[in-house]
């Protein structure tokens, strides 16, 4: 039936049009992105949100003669999944690149929020992943850092780049020790901290090839702790191949080699205890010897008021550096935060502080918090390398 066909005074009627409301469908648009990213949130365990880790190799001799010496060799995800197994770290790069032939290197990339900008492929150096094969040799133990036949020591190989713009400005560095030790602790720790803190690790702990390779691949320089002995040794003991005053100094080296071998890109060594140990030139003397034909430096945590490191090295010309403080000698959030603010005072006073702290959760937890505001407030986080020039 149409108006044509229709009787007349029946009125015909009209289809109805149902329409949609523009503002209902983008409130439904919103609030399906948001189920969307909740989801995710929830489902994808990626404490970097996926940002991307990308490997580069650098080609030292294009670097000496003016070329591009910075190339890509890899982009990974950045999600857990693929660095929570050794394999996985070893694909990063494909077959025939720097993982292939053992010269496995990455540029330096901060770590999200630390407020540093990313190198550029102009001023980035090589950091590697393990240790070189030019700067090790087979002890009786396993590899041993050694300098290389140019000179080039262990120390400056594995040392993280500090831009030249950091000129004057006051730095601190950060050491956080007992890496390692704890699978889930270590991961917190790595995940946190910023790439310029360094990881001193213990020689005891579970897969530190895995964790050095995590720990390089952000950017972070590595020490070994060595376990030394204490005034109430062996009621406190720090563990197996403990340096002792009481062995001869041909069987502490033995213990040394031991130690040693137990890490590879690591810049030096620092005293895990070892107030009795570090008191005595004896003891001292031969330890600190070997670390300076090694290429290496000795960090001092600043633990024991007696130790004679840090002036027998100066005097040997091995590279040492100690701490002004230990952070979490009291391991409180209300003491961690009164000892940065410790250590901010001294570096602007100074020019440059050092600080030393376990990786407790609460001392990971509260530098991690600290180390955010610090580029506003005008002081400039280093690596534990950059105090040797400073000082």
């Amino acid at each position: 039936m149409n108006d044509l066909s229709a009787p007349l005074g029946i009125a015909i009627p009209k289809a109805s049009r149902r329409r949609w409301p523009i503002a209902m469908i983008f409130v439904a648009a919103v609030s399906l992105v948001v189920m969307v990213a909740v989801i995710w949130a929830v489902m994808v365990d990626d404490p970097l949100g996926g940002q991307p880790v990308a490997s580069a190799r650098i080609d030292r001799d294009a670097a000496r003669t003016g070329g591009n010496a910075v190339s890509v060799v890899g982009v990974r995800s950045g999600s857990g999944e693929d660095l929570d197994a050794a394999d996985d770290i070893a694909a990063a790069a494909p077959p025939g690149t720097a993982e292939d032939d053992g010269d496995d290197m990455i540029a330096a990339v901060d770590q999200p929020g630390s407020g540093a900008a990313l190198p550029t492929a102009a001023d980035a150096r090589a950091m590697p992943l393990r240790a070189l094969d030019e700067l090790v040799e087979e002890g009786r133990f396993g590899q041993l850092p050694k300098i290389g036949a140019d000179g080039t020591r262990p120390l400056d190989a594995y040392a993280r780049p500090v831009p030249p713009i950091v000129g004057a400005s006051p730095k601190i560095a950060i050491i956080i020790g007992g890496i390692g030790l704890s699978q889930s602790g270590t991961q917190e720790a790595l995940r946190q901290l910023p790439a310029e803190v360094t990881l001193a690790f213990a020689p005891y702990g579970n897969s530190l090839d895995l964790w050095q390779g995590r720990a390089r691949q952000d950017g972070h320089e590595l020490l070994l702790q060595l376990p030394l002995e204490p005034f109430d040794y062996p009621d406190n003991d720090p563990g197996p191949h403990t340096l002792l005053t009481t062995l001869a100094p041909e069987q502490n080296s033995e213990r040394l080699d031991w130690l040693m071998s137990r890490l590879g890109a690591y810049v030096g060594v620092m005293n895990y205890m070892g107030a009795r140990f570090t008191a005595d030139p004896a003891a001292v003397e031969p330890m600190l010897r070997t670390l300076k034909d090694r290429g290496l430096l000795y960090f001092d945590d600043g633990s024991s008021s007696r130790s004679r490191t840090l002036e027998i090295g100066r005097r040997l010309s091995t590279p040492v550096a100690g701490a002004d403080l230990v952070v979490d000698a009291l391991p409180s959030d209300a003491d961690i935060d009164a000892r940065l603010a410790q250590l901010e005072q001294l570096a602007r006073t100074r020019g440059l502080a050092v600080g030393y702290a376990s990786a407790l959760p609460v001392s990971v937890r509260r530098i991690a918090e600290w180390t955010r505001g610090l580029e506003n407030r005008g002081i400039t986080l280093v690596p534990v390398t950059a105090t040797l020039a400073a000082r």
